[in-house]
């Protein structure tokens, strides 16, 4: 699971490797054709349908979705069409090297803070009433599973390297936005006024700070400065070796 820090063809758990979260070592190897849905993906889609019919995602934020779908096949199109004309070739190559040792604990990181702790106090919050403590978290879950799946969608020779890198830097953009409304909404909450218990208002304050750290830190100190570069370094070298 890449845990929405980047797409799993690039930075991906050693157990994601035997099978076909964004985002963890590189595979070297040309990956054999999947089925057009993994596993991870039907996940990461039954979470955002779950949540979109608990009537606590607003309108942007599907429309958001919505938009990214269609833009990304656009600039796939007319800004970075893949180097192989062949839609059923491999991926584009990986960006980091197997060897790196500390991607798979940043990416499991990311899963957890991102995705599994949020869920799990969700869902908790849903058994004890406390929908109105859970409102303000729901977004970024939202975002996150869609960009997991997104992610999925890109990972074949249809798209270039360019249109993946691009997933997890538009989506951890707009997540930055929801967390910090996540943030302010934990913050300006009082125990009485929401029928929470200290650790449960505590808890969420926390996952708030965490998430609002760690994707700040990955859409500023490592998809941007890094990640991005890389890739489209390694993009415009091989369309230059395919002319």
């Amino acid at each position: 699971m890449s845990g929405g820090v980047g797409p799993p063809c690039d930075i991906s758990l050693p157990k994601d490797e035997p099978d076909a979260f964004s985002s963890a070592a590189v595979k070297t190897k040309s990956p054999a054709r999947r089925s057009f849905f993994t596993f991870r993906q039907l996940n990461a889609l039954a979470v955002a349908v779950v949540l979109s019919a608990s009537g606590m995602i607003s309108p942007e934020n599907f429309v958001f979705v919505v938009f990214s779908v269609f833009y990304i096949y656009f600039i796939s199109r007319v800004a970075f069409p893949p180097t192989s004309p062949r839609s059923d070739d491999p991926p584009p190559p990986a960006v980091f090297g197997e060897k790196n040792r500390i991607l798979p604990v940043y990416v499991f990181a990311g899963s957890v803070v991102g995705l599994f702790l949020p869920i799990a106090y969700i869902f908790q919050g849903i058994f004890e009433g406390d929908k109105e403590g859970i409102k303000a978290a729901v977004p970024h879950v939202f975002l996150l599973a869609s960009q997991v799946f997104l992610e999925g969608l890109t990972q074949s020779g249809r798209f270039s390297l360019p249109v993946r890198v691009l997933v997890p830097v538009f989506y951890n953009s707009m997540r930055v936005l929801t967390i910090l409304e996540w943030l302010r909404s934990e913050i300006s909450k009082v125990e009485v006024g929401f029928g929470r218990s200290a650790r449960r208002l505590m808890v969420g304050r926390g996952l708030a700070i965490a998430n609002m750290a760690f994707w700040s830190f990955n859409l500023f100190g490592f998809l941007l400065p890094f990640y991005m570069p890389k890739a489209f370094k390694i993009y415009y070298s091989n369309a230059k070796l395919k002319d």
